[in-house]
């Protein structure tokens, strides 16, 4: 087969990526001749290699973007690199439908180190976390599923990771619009909050109960009072001054302004 008709005959038979070893046996040629022969059809957009040796059919409506969004890649980089991983921070909670601003970047947790890349629009920012604890729900996706942070662990991770939130002002944004969500349990944060920072669940539990109407917060305090010892800060980045919310055992240390 001819590289200019590999992306739409992987296509027509729902491949969703290729191996090196895969595509020259499709091709007939030798593995190290893929990337020549490929080299017209990729910079046509019609085919994109993510990572050393996996090669992405691209669909014809995102060749103009020279890659598929970053939700459909996900999965079969990580696949390929035999790496765990979950979407997660901002990415998940739009995913999950919190986010009223769209992420910059789409963020993923992964048990080993990975470089951040751009892959056509989507750029990729990997931290390295302790991915097999962590709850998940799959997202499906067009050529399958994708991993993706439960709404528990996305409003913890939110709140451990401050600074991969965008800072405490857009945390509390998007941390309230999880919480509006049909499917957020306190009961499920508090049953996960032992493993994460004290401080996440405290933000968590003082931004609900500053800008919501929210009546189930005993789940979230009740944890608070277990381990108690010492006041954590609201905004990592500020010192501990300020007033100390009791009920929350919170440096309030700056004002916070969520979007409406």
């Amino acid at each position: 087969m001819r590289g200019p008709e590999a992306a739409d005959w992987a296509l027509s038979r729902g491949l969703s990526a290729l191996t090196s070893a895969e595509l020259a046996g499709v091709m007939g040629v030798a593995e190290e001749q893929v990337r020549q022969r490929l080299h017209a059809p990729v910079r046509r957009g019609e085919w994109v290699m993510p990572v050393r040796g996996l090669w992405v059919p691209v669909p014809p409506e995102y060749r103009s973007w020279g890659a598929p969004p970053g939700i459909e890649l996900i999965d079969a980089m990580m696949r390929h690199l035999s790496t765990s991983y979950y979407v997660g921070w901002l990415t998940a909670a739009s995913l999950h439908g919190a986010a009223h601003h769209a992420p910059q970047v789409f963020q993923v947790a992964a048990t080993r180190h990975q470089r951040d890349r751009t892959i056509g629009r989507t750029r990729f920012t990997f931290a390295q976390r302790d991915v097999a604890k962590m709850p998940v729900v799959e997202h499906r996706t067009r050529s399958g599923t994708a991993r993706v942070s439960s709404i528990a662990a996305t409003a913890l991770d939110i709140a451990t990771d401050i600074r991969l939130a965008g800072g405490i002002d857009n945390a509390a944004t998007v941390l309230i619009e999880l919480a509006e969500l049909d499917e957020f349990r306190t009961e499920d944060v508090a049953a996960l909050a032992t493993r994460f920072p004290a401080a996440a669940l405290r933000r968590i539990g003082w931004v609900l109960g500053e800008f919501t109407d929210r009546d189930d917060l005993r789940p979230l305090q009740s944890m608070v009072g277990a381990d108690a010892l010492r006041p954590s800060r609201l905004d990592p980045s500020q010192s501990p001054a300020g007033r100390v919310d009791r009920a929350w055992m919170l440096y309030v240390n700056r004002d916070v302004d969520p979007d409406a």
